[in-house]
């Protein structure tokens, strides 16, 4: 990988860590970590490469459907496995949305 593309993949990152931070309740914006929302957003991106989840063929509307709880499932097993801490299945949920939402925003789901 080029180091462009590196540097596009971190830009693309921090837009998304911003929109997430924008998009969670007002009592959550305070409760999460940028480390931690870069964290679940790497999360995030492995659930839907190791789910095959994207390779799902589309409907006749061109959606995909994503389980979003089994997204939050994953986050919060592989942050307990990892050692980073506990996480309520609900407050991760608000992430999970805010980073789907951050996609539906750039036209990639509709």
């Amino acid at each position: 990988m080029a180091t462009d593309e590196f540097l596009q993949e971190d830009l693309d990152d921090e837009k998304t860590v911003e929109f997430i931070k924008n998009y969670l309740p007002q009592d959550l914006k305070e409760k999460f970590t940028d480390d931690e929302l870069y964290y679940f957003l790497d999360l995030i991106v492995d659930y839907y490469a190791s789910s095959g989840c994207l390779d799902v063929e589309p409907d006749s509307d061109g959606y995909i459907e994503i389980d979003q709880d089994a997204i939050v499932d994953y986050i919060v097993k592989e942050a307990k496995k990892d050692q980073m801490g506990e996480y309520d299945p609900e407050d991760i949920l608000f992430v999970v949305q805010g980073e789907m939402e951050f996609g539906n925003s750039l036209g990639q789901v509709d």
